[in-house]
């Protein structure tokens, strides 16, 4: 076996001391699609900053592809949860697609014929060809979504990490984009965090329950034990044509 894609171990982190995340480890093979669950404000967001360098441990080790994670971040592909830019910048969707392909252009070089080529060719993939020379700002949001995608796609990355990325998409995009992901997972680690659990259950490989500690589990499958122990609260999953989540009445800790 290979370098893993992710390895943590004794992961602390706090803000204001007020811990967040404590005594995570666990281990992601190259390959591997995961889906980050559990409650807000229980950690997710915040694990997703740490496995990209976006912030820094108090504790413990991370490791990305056996590297520390800003020695990394150039073959890392990152979909943000909030896709927000000034809307009036006068950007087509070619053009910001076209921006994941910086890190492989030399500063201060034209984009080459072959960086043009890669992302048509996934501007195609994910649905946005036709949109191509449109503005930015006139796109909806499930729309722009597509085009974050895109360009975290053009750096050609080993993991590709998503936070939320159904949040501003219509349903059946929703279901298109976790068909996108188990496509790429042929090639391409998939990390996504996600409150989508019936959908996403169809699709990943392994999960990590996240509230404050971390479960993980390599076998894909969302049990009610897991919910319960995520969400801290009673969860049913029922399937009414599409698979999806209810909370029924309880009574908060």
């Amino acid at each position: 076996m290979g370098i893993p894609a992710i390895e943590i171990k004794d992961l602390w982190f706090a803000y204001d001391r007020i811990p967040v995340l404590k005594e995570v480890s666990f281990t992601l093979e190259q390959g591997d699609f995961m889906a980050i669950i559990g409650p807000n404000g229980g950690g997710k967001t915040t694990l997703l900053k740490l496995m990209l360098g976006l912030l820094e441990p108090q504790k413990g080790t991370i490791r990305i592809l056996g590297k520390k994670p800003r020695d990394a971040r150039k073959k890392l592909g990152y979909v943000p949860q909030s896709t927000d830019i000034n809307l009036t910048f006068p950007l087509s969707v070619f053009e910001l697609a076209l921006m994941g392909r910086l890190s492989r252009s030399r500063f201060g070089r034209r984009y080459s014929h072959e960086d043009k080529e890669k992302v048509a060719a996934l501007l195609k993939k994910v649905g946005m060809w036709d949109y191509r020379f449109w503005p930015v700002g006139n796109l909806s949001g499930g729309q722009r979504q597509r085009i974050f995608i895109a360009r975290a796609l053009a750096v050609e990355p080993a993991i590709l990490f998503l936070d939320e990325p159904t949040a501003s998409v219509d349903r059946e995009f929703e279901i298109g984009l976790y068909e996108l992901l188990e496509e790429l997972n042929r090639k391409v680690t998939v990390v996504v965090i996600t409150h989508d659990v019936g959908v996403v259950s169809r699709h990943v490989k392994s999960v990590a329950c996240v509230n404050h500690t971390l479960m993980f589990h390599e076998d894909g499958k969302i049990t009610k034990d897991m919910i319960d122990m995520a969400y801290k609260c009673p969860v049913d999953l029922i399937a009414h044509g599409l698979p999806h989540r209810v909370l029924p009445e309880h009574e908060g800790e």
